[in-house]
């Protein structure tokens, strides 16, 4: 099967669907996962980690479909220019792309930097457990959330400016937006859902990019080499981020996000711990 057995892209494939979505980072449960499993970190296997999250990504558009191909119907004033008739016909769609852009543009400006930090296993192991005790407390500072408070385009840009912090390795995509979304005055639920929006562009978008650099890189012979451990980490991937993010919604609508913080200091603990021990890990 190449680079991978299919014991191995199942486990992979469900440890990015369980933790794509959830504050917990993707990446240092990977680190976690490759070292437990014994793989190499091949240029396959690198690639691997960032296509399967096209599983990950459907997942959200079909749970949410109906909010994802919905047009904006709700009159607007007779006096609107055609460009703000046009915006706000396709509203969901613009301000997932007023969300997007920070993170587009910084990460175009800035990969070099942001591989370098890739590198580093320590600093995924740090952010996890700063992000966990940040977590403990975060309930308690964004607490003022309200379903009155509408995503406007203002907010949906400062969740994109927050999208931004979590290109350092460990503090989780999905924990940046969230809070992000909260200290926005949304709801918790709200502010996970829209996280999940986010997702979509953003990870399509650093999937196609890595699989571009991959190509350019006369790559094209490990895909289609390791073409059935792709379909299968996708197929994991999709099924078992459905049912993370339904718990996760209920979840976290329930009793908030403390239990994910104390959960990222064990995680970010246990990678310390490995590298003390004497552990090579790398990261995917």
């Amino acid at each position: 099967m190449g680079d991978l057995t299919t014991f191995e892209a199942i486990v992979i494939g469900i440890v990015e669907g369980l933790t794509e979505f959830l504050p917990v980072s993707s990446t240092g449960h990977m680190i976690i996962a490759q070292n437990v499993l014994g793989v190499e970190s091949t240029d396959f296997v690198k690639a691997f980690t960032f296509i399967i999250q096209f599983g990950a990504i459907l997942s959200v558009v079909v749970l949410y479909w109906k909010r994802f191909f919905r047009l904006n119907r709700t009159p607007v004033s007779q006096g609107a220019s055609a460009l703000r008739r046009f915006l706000h016909k396709y509203d969901f769609y613009w301000k997932l792309l007023v969300a997007f852009i920070p993170a587009a543009v910084l990460g175009l400006l800035f990969s070099d930097a942001i591989d370098a930090m890739l590198e580093s296993v320590e600093v995924v192991a740090v952010m996890l457990i700063v992000g966990g005790v940040f977590m403990l407390f975060c309930d308690r500072i964004f607490n003022k959330g309200s379903e009155k408070n509408e995503l406007t385009e203002k907010r949906a840009f400062w969740i994109g400016m927050f999208q931004c912090i979590s290109m350092i390795p460990g503090v989780s995509r999905s924990m940046a937006t969230i809070v992000g979304g909260m200290a926005q005055k949304l709801t918790r639920k709200d502010a996970a859902e829209f996280s999940f929006f986010l997702a979509v562009p953003t990870m399509f978008a650093a999937t196609v990019y890595k699989m571009y650099k991959l190509f350019s890189d006369g790559g094209v012979e490990l895909i289609t080499d390791n073409l059935s451990a792709l379909i299968i980490g996708n197929v994991v991937a999709f099924v078992v981020a459905m049912l993370a993010i339904k718990f996760f919604i209920s979840f976290v609508t329930r009793y908030g996000f403390k239990a994910f913080g104390w959960y990222r200091i064990v995680v970010g603990g246990v990678i310390l711990l490995m590298l003390l021990t004497g552990h090579n890990l790398q990261l995917a």
